[in-house]
């Protein structure tokens, strides 16, 4: 690989640019936790990713994969503790009560599977 250089004053600063696909990219919840984990916590990962153009493509997956897998537990721990619309008609307190307990499992369960590891 051949870096160009360009002379400022007495210096030479190399013609480094972000290369496409990393430009204007958006990213879910899950993405932006899983980005800041690699950066803190795996910094040789986070590193190997970046120099390989290859994390923008792993965080977009982490976030597609972490969504799909959150909406489809809250609907399966939603049917299994029999909370229905019904529920929410007749008390409110009790469904979000009880939306709330489910939502912080699957994050619980999400966090320790895709995210954190």
């Amino acid at each position: 690989m051949k870096i160009e250089y360009t002379k400022q004053g007495d210096y030479y600063i190399p013609n480094i640019v972000a290369p496409e696909n990393m430009k204007n990219f958006n990213l879910g919840k899950y993405g932006r936790m899983r980005l800041k984990f690699l950066k803190e916590q795996k910094k040789v990962e986070y590193t190997i990713l970046l120099m390989n153009n290859e994390l923008q493509k792993h965080l977009i997956e982490i976030d597609e994969t972490a969504t799909n897998r959150f909406n489809l537990l809250m609907k399966q721990f939603a049917e299994k503790e029999n909370i229905t619309e019904e529920l929410k008609a007749n008390n409110q307190l009790e469904w979000v009560s009880s939306m709330n307990n489910i939502k912080n499992c699957v994050e619980e369960i999400i966090f320790k599977e895709l995210i954190y590891v």
